[in-house]
């Protein structure tokens, strides 16, 4: 059965469901956010399948929304998204989890429209409760604390096509900083087993899938709750050597895990993609101060030099934001000159958004929106000159594309390993999941276009 999720359709398997089952429900299933809440959905529709549900997109018997607290306006998109779900499906359980409902679980109530209110911890009870509620004439609103000490095991979903998966191998944050909501709605650090991680990246492998990308509320600190010999790169080692037929790619580093160590044990793996997310969020050294992150730009060029130097021609790219409070015309300058310098391959730009409940929503010197919106433009123009400027540099060059869907005007595109996008022509019906190799010839939106030379699979 094939489930589309946000931008990515999931295949699931049901099996081993036990034979003394509740009473089959329809189930719709929705997400806003990041990679690792799109994971924990993927999983949650899984685990309905495995239970003998069904998935639909309307006229569901309950639906459940997985919520996003990281911005004031994702507050928004969430209640827009509720509104929507219960127009499409009056007589459903709704169910909201994720940050959100963790966070703000009064505005859920006061919206009326929301039956279950299950936060960030336990996701697999968030089914059972649709079940109950689905059955019983009064709705009960639950919330468990988001504080855990153990790491919720929840299956990886396939693919449809089985090109790239999401492998989830850690949940919670101890950074606390300034400006951010989600160590208090996702607790502390906690880490998959090594042994349960390997396991799974087999069991995607044997699915077909080309590529797993490793995610997490916070990767860098995989481990830290686990055995003193367990980080994430003695991870990164298991999964590379015990699946070297998948492509793995990180998802966002904090700078402090780069280092000697860090590129000298893993820069020999072939199926380790060479892109790295190395979040920087401001390129002035007061301003990453006030937000609390624990590195200056001089230590953040240092970790950038020796992953360019471990992996040549590898992808940086990294997260920004600006109009943070108090951050001043000349703190503003100094980010887009160090950013610059980096000459990151892909920039996320985000102007600074007040998240109740963080220290940085308390400080007095808060920008305009105009302002955050004029330094947000700005920025953007400078990343994708950046961006540019690296993929020029592949110019001539061939490389293998897995190919992911059609992109119109009789183009297909896909991803290299060093993450930007390439566009190639094809009369073929069906390239997904295809390696094709790929002579790349001229800039194209966002990415190359490439010329066939060959392909597998």
């Amino acid at each position: 059965m094939v489930l589309q999720i946000g931008q990515i359709s999931v295949i699931i398997l049901a099996e081993n469901f036990a034979e003394t089952m509740v009473q089959i429900m329809k189930f719709c299933f929705d997400t806003l956010g990041c990679k690792v809440n799109l994971f924990e959905t993927q999983a949650l529709a899984q685990l309905a399948l495995e239970r003998g549900h069904t998935l639909v997109t309307q006229d569901a018997d309950a639906v459940i929304l997985n919520t996003c607290a990281v911005t004031s306006i994702s507050e928004r998109k969430n209640l827009r998204t509720i509104h929507r779900l219960r127009r499409e499906n009056p007589h459903a359980v709704l169910a909201v989890c994720g940050c959100f409902a963790q966070c703000n679980p009064e505005r859920l109530k006061a919206t009326g429209e929301v039956d279950l209110i299950c936060g960030t911890a336990d996701r697999a009870s968030v089914l059972a409760a649709c079940e109950q509620a689905v059955h019983t004439a009064g709705y009960c609103h639950q919330l468990k604390a988001a504080q855990t000490d153990q790491f919720e095991l929840l299956r990886a979903g396939v693919p449809s096509g089985r090109t790239r998966a999401l492998l989830k191998i850690q949940d919670g944050c101890d950074n606390y900083c300034t400006y951010c909501i989600i160590p208090y709605v996702r607790g502390h650090v906690r880490s998959m087993p090594p042994e349960a991680a390997c396991a799974e990246a087999r069991r995607l492998a044997d699915a077909g899938v080309h590529e797993i990308m490793i995610t997490g509320i916070e990767i860098s600190s995989y481990g830290s709750d686990l055995s003193k010999s367990v980080n994430l790169i003695t991870l990164m080692e298991q999964l590379l050597t015990n699946c070297p037929e998948l492509r793995f790619r990180l998802g966002s580093l904090e700078p402090r895990i780069v280092d000697q160590d860090f590129c000298s044990r893993l820069k020999n793996f072939s199926n380790l993609a060479p892109h790295f997310h190395l979040s920087l969020q401001s390129g002035c050294d007061s301003v990453l101060q006030r937000m609390h992150r624990r590195y200056d730009t001089a230590l953040y060029k240092e970790k950038m030099e020796l992953l360019r130097s471990a992996f040549p021609h590898c992808s940086l790219t990294t997260d920004l934001i600006v109009g943070f409070p108090g951050e001043t015309e000349t703190e503003f300058l100094q980010t887009l000159n160090f950013i610059q310098e980096c000459g990151f391959a892909a920039i996320h730009v985000f102007p600074y958004s007040i998240r109740k409940g963080t220290a940085a929503a308390q400080m007095t010197d808060q920008l305009s929106n105009s302002v955050k919106q004029d330094r947000a433009s700005r920025a953007k123009a400078v990343a994708a000159a950046c961006g540019a400027a690296y993929r020029r540099t592949f110019l001539g060059r061939t490389l293998t594309v897995l190919l992911e869907h059609p992109a119109g005007n009789g183009l297909w595109s896909g991803h290299t390993e060093y993450a930007f996008p390439v566009y190639l022509p094809s009369e073929e019906q069906n390239l997904k999941n295809t390696l094709c190799a790929v002579r790349l010839t001229a800039l194209h939106h966002d990415g190359l276009l490439g010329e066939p030379l060959e392909s597998h699979f």
